[in-house]
Parts: C-alpha cells; sequence; structure tokens
C-alpha cells in the first residue's frame, strides 16, 4: 500500500497486522483505542482551538486556565495546575500572561507566602461568559452525533480508563 493511500483507518489496521505479524505483539484492540482516543481528542481540542479561541487571541491553555478559575476560583496554582492538568510552571508562566492581558489576577497565598491566588479579573469573568456560550455551542456540535445514552457511556467508559489509572505504574501530573 502506498503512503498516500493510508487514512487514518487504514494505517490502525496496517499497524495491528505489522505489529502482531512482524514483531508479535498480542494486544492490538488496546494500541487501536488509544490510537483512537489520542486522535480523538486532538482533532476536537484543534478545533475548539482554531474556530473558538485564537480567533479571539487565546489558546487552548490559556482557556483552560481560565476556565478552571472562573468556575472553581480564587484558587491557588497549585490547585489549579492539578484541575488543567497542566504543570505548575505551565500556570505560572500562563497566568503572567492573562494578568498582562487583564484577565486573571494573582494575588499572595493566605496560608503560605509563596503560594498565589488565582482569581478572574471583572473582564476575565465577562469574557469567559461570552467565550463559553461559544464553546458550548461547538462542543454540543460535536456530540450531537451521539445520542444522549451514547454520550454517558463515553464519559462512563473513559472515567473508567481514568479512574482505574492506579492500577499499574502511571506517569503524570495527576
Amino acid at each position: 500500500m502506498a503512503d498516500g493511500e493510508l487514512d487514518f483507518w487504514s494505517f490502525v489496521e496496517l499497524a495491528n497486522r505489522r505489529l502482531a505479524e512482524e514483531f508479535g505483539f498480542r494486544h492490538q484492540l488496546a494500541t487501536e483505542v488509544l490510537l483512537t482516543l489520542n486522535r480523538a481528542s486532538s482533532i476536537v481540542t484543534y478545533d475548539l482551538e482554531a474556530s473558538v479561541h485564537r480567533p479571539r487571541g487565546q489558546s487552548w491553555s490559556g482557556f483552560r486556565l481560565l476556565f478552571v478559575t472562573w468556575l472553581a476560583g480564587p484558587l491557588e496554582a497549585k490547585k489549579a495546575a492539578e484541575l488543567t492538568g497542566m504543570s505548575r510552571a505551565a500556570v505560572s508562566n500562563l497566568s503572567k500572561t492573562l494578568v498582562a492581558d487583564g484577565l486573571l489576577e494573582r494575588t499572595p497565598g493566605e496560608h503560605d507566602g509563596r503560594s498565589v491566588l488565582l482569581s478572574l479579573s471583572e473582564r476575565g469573568r465577562a469574557e469567559m461568559v461570552e467565550v463559553f456560550r461559544e464553546h458550548n455551542e461547538r462542543e454540543h456540535e460535536w456530540t450531537s452525533v451521539l445520542t444522549e445514552a451514547e454520550q454517558r457511556i463515553l464519559v462512563m467508559l473513559l472515567d473508567k480508563l481514568i479512574t482505574n489509572r492506579d492500577q499499574f505504574d502511571v506517569r503524570g501530573r495527576n
């Protein structure tokens, strides 16, 4: 098969066949599940960033931090990192940019002189209401191809993957 003829699904099929036949790997379905999960996540994330956030001058990371702070804040930068899945360094660097843009405020933490509390500015709150309206409509467009029951099953299955990760040595921030 020529490279130009491969699409995602034919690549997955090719990968599974070669992994089994040439290399003796046994867990082709696991490979297919995670290739598909990663591809779906990448496509949806790129689309949301390109169609909603980048036209507003924001990044996906910026949106994630503002979203978490909007709904759970004010919160310590450490907790923001945990909730967004970002490193503390990434949250620190990104928060500086968002403060400079007038969307986020940083105040010293109450319990620890080194900690910082993040909260949205008035402008940040107003912008999040506006941007999330558009973001949520795009989410709905994506998920409307599934029935409500299918959406709940998908959430349940993804939760099962995430919740049971402690059964093996998972490396990550959370």
